[in-house]
């Protein structure tokens, strides 16, 4: 898709979509998470609505294991703009992904039964009542939890969710906004359709790095979350420093920062999640130790056999989950050319474009701990779906012992 240039700066542009937005929309609110993107978000959306004396929804999703300054600067943004709107600091039990552990490769954030345990309790003005939302269930998905609310924020109105996405964080983000053949909102490009009424609208899709910071820079009196202060005395770069939750696939890589920045809360980190430590202390590794770029199989070893004496080793349910993927894996590929099995390497060109399957590639997802193997092409699985994937599969193994026998 050519670029359309509009003969405006991109701030104009953004508040030109803000307007758009609170225009065709009786409903709107903002995903809130204290990074740089979303702060900026804040502060714009915010000034069209006190602009219009209207309202709108600000929603933090509050997940525990995150920075003391993160939490501060999120209280201080909540009290800044209460005039204009309604709160929604959510810190309820939610699923997340714990991608340093092959033992708890998952967690709950705020679980009941881990009270004791907790890194730090919710603020008072916090919504913890499990009853808040009817959509809402015990250890939900995060991935749920998010259109859950705004489709129950919306209220069958026409609902604008403000997401401060920008298309050159990432190949994935520039595809959610050029996308050709998603439902959108008046044919607005920086729209896309989640589900009935609601519209995620991507104000500062075309903003980069540097626009954000101009931003920021040119705007002393309205705060910024100055954790970001603290990762560039660290050593980061504007374009490394990342706030997100710590501990799932690709943001475990910040993992080591945590017990610079913030030791004490570090230390409540390391006795909550399970594996937070080791993987501070490994995820700049490469190799086999996360199974990042080159790997190298043990003497004497063939991939197949290093692969499953790697998920021989793992706990049982883990174990299962990954030898279910592998063999999908090599029964997708057996209908496609491959009816004597999938061979040990191929061409790595070849095998990084996910163009021919190969034991090497399955041995990659299982070193760098690819819980859902996106790697070899899999996606995840909806919270509530899970166990019957899990039952469904049994009986497929089941019948494909007996036609193999």
């Amino acid at each position: 898709m050519p670029k359309k240039q509009l003969g405006i700066d991109v701030l104009k542009a953004a508040k030109q979509r803000i307007e758009t937005a609170f225009d065709l929309c009786e409903r709107v609110y903002l995903s809130f998470s204290a990074g740089k993107d979303s702060t900026v978000m804040l502060h714009l959306v915010a000034d069209e609505a006190r602009k219009r004396n209207r309202k709108f929804g600000l929603m933090l999703i509050d997940l525990e294991g995150q920075y003391k300054c993160t939490i501060e600067f999120a209280e201080k943004c909540f009290k800044m703009y209460e005039d204009c709107c309604e709160p929604y600091w959510v810190s309820l039990p939610i699923h997340l992904r714990n991608a340093v552990s092959v033992y708890e490769t998952h967690w709950v954030c705020w679980e009941e039964s881990k009270k004791l345990s907790w890194i730090r309790t919710p603020p008072k003005h916090a919504i913890t009542d499990k009853g808040e939302f009817p959509f809402f269930y015990d250890a939900m998905e995060f991935e749920d939890f998010v259109p859950e609310f705004g489709k129950w924020y919306a209220q069958g109105k026409t609902c604008a969710c403000f997401v401060g996405i920008r298309t050159d964080e990432s190949l994935n983000r520039f595809r959610t906004i050029a996308s050709k053949t998603k439902t959108k909102l008046n044919d607005l490009q920086y729209t896309t359709k989640v589900v009935d009424s609601l519209y995620n609208f991507y104000p500062i899709y075309d903003w980069k790095t540097q626009d954000v910071w101009t931003y920021h820079a040119r705007n002393p009196d309205r705060p910024y979350n100055h954790l970001y202060t603290l990762m560039h005395k660290a050593g980061l770069t504007i374009h490394q420093s990342r706030i997100c939750q710590p501990y799932g696939d690709d943001q475990r890589r910040g993992l080591w920062l945590f017990h610079l920045i913030e030791p004490e809360t570090w230390a409540r980190v390391v006795a909550r999640v399970n594996g937070a430590n080791g993987g501070s202390l490994y995820v700049q590794e490469t190799g086999n130790v996360t199974g990042y770029r080159r790997i190298s199989k043990p003497q004497g070893h063939t991939w197949e056999s290093f692969t499953k004496m790697l998920i021989d080793s793992m706990p049982p349910r883990t174990k299962e989950h990954y030898e279910n993927k592998m063999l999908l894996f090599c029964k997708w590929w057996e209908t496609r050319g491959y009816e004597k099995g999938i061979p040990d390497e191929c061409d790595y060109a070849i095998e990084a474009k996910k163009k021919a399957p190969s034991w090497r590639r399955i041995c990659k997802s299982v070193l760098r701990n690819d819980y859902w193997c996106k790697g070899l092409s899999f996606t995840q699985h909806r919270s509530n779906a899970y166990d019957k994937y899990l039952t469904l599969m049994r009986k497929r193994k089941e019948i494909w012992k007996q036609e193999k026998a």
